[in-house]
């Protein structure tokens, strides 16, 4: 697929390290600075022990639509597989953001880590009950913003008599449906209305001849036009050496794998990172001498059909403002 109008630079910041109060100060100055979108990580613990942060996204996102006036702001992503959170919740709670910000706040789910799951649920179920919880939870959440009186929900996860949601959401909600597979993609077109998908996981060639078609097919599938459905890549960089990279890296390495999905404890998943193989995470990387490179890799994204790239700035004040200065002119539409 050939590019279609601008591509938007996103902000992944995280929800590590950093204070509450932080993130509320950096998604201030993306504003400032003309970003369009700022996304906010949402974990019950972070994903390594040094990151020693963790904040509570929902809190955040309320506290940073109000402190601000454009911007939109969202999880990236929630996780309403019936865990931490009841897709019911999730319902009522972005209906009642868009209440108060309309079309500001952003919907991002997918199904989720071990690290914010398991000590819910009581177990860590296996991915096909994950997607299958994932994919009923979009039917219920759905349901609760259209349905106009009391229903009754036949689910397998989310049984309910009766229930209803009384605060609709003031603007229509599009769904954010994060994939990494060719099957997680098909159902993101089919139950979701976006893609969110990982260059460490889904390389540009990959997604463009596997992940973007995939989804395309899904959202054919359910009777909608893949050319309203947007294509969002989370881009991972780095201007250092490869040597540098590792040694800066190797204890957040598993983060960028698969691996760290399945367990609980960040301390184990920092120690997993050992393991990684130096080829492993050096491939799942993308080698910058200077900016104008970055913008080269973007562009190459943009013509394969991303609508959206984000890239992980952290709550850190200096790297946004370097993103800005360095990124933000090559993209218009930013």
């Amino acid at each position: 697929m050939s590019k279609s109008g601008p591509l938007v630079i996103g902000l992944d910041l995280g929800d590590e390290e950093q204070n509450p109060s932080t993130f509320l100060e950096c998604i201030r100055l993306a504003e400032q600075l003309k970003f369009k979108v700022a996304w906010l990580g949402d974990h019950f613990m972070p994903w390594v022990d040094m990151g020693k942060r963790s904040s509570f996204v929902w809190a955040l996102i309320a506290a940073s639509l109000q402190t601000t006036h454009r911007i939109k702001v969202g999880p990236y992503v929630t996780c309403p597989i019936g865990g931490r959170y009841h897709p019911a919740i999730i319902a009522q709670a972005s209906a009642t953001l868009d209440n108060l910000y309309p079309r500001r706040f952003l919907l991002a789910v997918g199904t989720g880590e071990a690290i914010n799951e398991e000590y819910f649920l009581g177990y860590w179920p296996k991915w096909n009950e994950r997607l299958e919880r994932l994919t009923e939870s979009l039917r219920l959440i759905r349901e609760l913003w259209n349905e106009d009186g009391h229903f009754d929900f036949q689910g397998k996860y989310f049984p309910a008599k009766q229930i209803f949601l009384y605060t609709k959401p003031k603007t229509p909600i599009g769904i954010y449906f994060s994939a990494t597979g060719p099957r997680s993609a098909f159902s993101a077109g089919k139950h979701g209305d976006h893609l969110i998908t990982l260059s460490s996981i889904n390389p540009l060639e990959r997604c463009r001849t596997t992940i973007f078609p995939r989804f395309d097919e899904g959202v054919r599938s359910a009777g909608k036009d893949p050319r309203k459905a947007e294509k969002i890549v989370s881009v991972r960089y780095t201007f250092d050496d490869e040597k540098e990279f590792l040694e800066k890296s190797r204890r957040r390495a598993a983060i960028m794998t698969r691996v760290a999905l399945d367990e609980a404890d960040p301390r184990e998943i920092e120690r997993l990172g050992l393991s990684v193989a130096d080829a492993d995470l050096l491939k799942r990387t993308n080698f910058c001498s200077d900016w104008n490179d970055l913008i080269e890799i973007l562009n190459k994204f943009h013509d394969i059909g991303a609508t959206q790239v984000t890239l992980p700035s952290g709550a850190d004040r200096v790297e946004i403002e370097k993103i800005a200065k360095h990124v933000l002119p090559s993209f218009s539409g930013s």
